[in-house]
């Protein structure tokens, strides 16, 4: 059984299953499938630049080949920065109690949404409804394993019942009213030959 996510909210805990959202769920899926001459199915693989190694489809999702073409896998991989210093993983959040905070809905303006996840609720106390039947919405952390990059949840309740959003918060940038854009034209070369000709036609 997958874990739960569990939130907390002015000392109270609410739990809920979660279901992945995704666009084949809601709109349904085609695929394409390649047949040889036989009306076999084609294996999808790359030729390495050496042109020694044929990576079959799914082996880097195992692990990746370096330059010399050595088998690295996924956890002998580590983060570094700009500056080549070992990077410190987040933990996943799944099955941990994360602390919530209360925002307006006006927040999701500014999350860039990687995913959204359909909620089950197991348990959710009453502060927690009644925060989120005023119209308002939870913020809490979320990781769903254990990786470099920790990303931002939102918990919401409409007539379709509860859900997540996961994303990014980012900080757009606005251009003031009064603020013109100026361009000139002063320092371009004139140029006739898009002229068109209309005795050509």
């Amino acid at each position: 059984m997958a874990k739960l996510i569990h939130i907390i909210y002015k000392g109270e805990e609410a739990q809920f299953g979660h279901k992945k959202i995704d666009r084949s769920k809601l709109y349904g899926s085609r695929k394409r499938i390649p047949l040889d001459q036989l009306g076999e199915n084609c294996l999808r693989c790359a030729l390495s630049d050496d042109g020694l190694t044929i990576i079959k489809s799914g082996m880097t999702s195992q692990g990746y080949f370096d330059s010399d073409m050595n088998w690295i896998p996924n956890k002998e991989l580590v983060g570094i920065d700009s500056n080549g210093n070992i990077l410190d993983k987040f933990p996943a959040t799944l099955g941990i109690s994360q602390e919530a905070s209360l925002c307006e809905l006006e927040m999701l303006l500014d999350l860039a949404v990687d995913s959204i996840y359909q909620l089950d609720p197991e348990e959710v106390p009453q502060s927690i409804k009644t925060a989120l039947e005023s119209g308002k919405t939870l913020n809490f952390p979320f990781n769903y394993r254990e990786d470099y990059h920790a990303e931002s949840a939102y918990l919401i309740l409409n007539e379709e019942g509860y859900f997540a959003l996961i994303g990014n918060p980012i900080k757009p940038e606005w251009m003031e009213l009064e603020q013109v854009i100026e361009e000139s034209f002063e320092n371009e070369v004139e140029d006739d030959n898009d002229d068109l000709d209309f005795e050509m036609f």
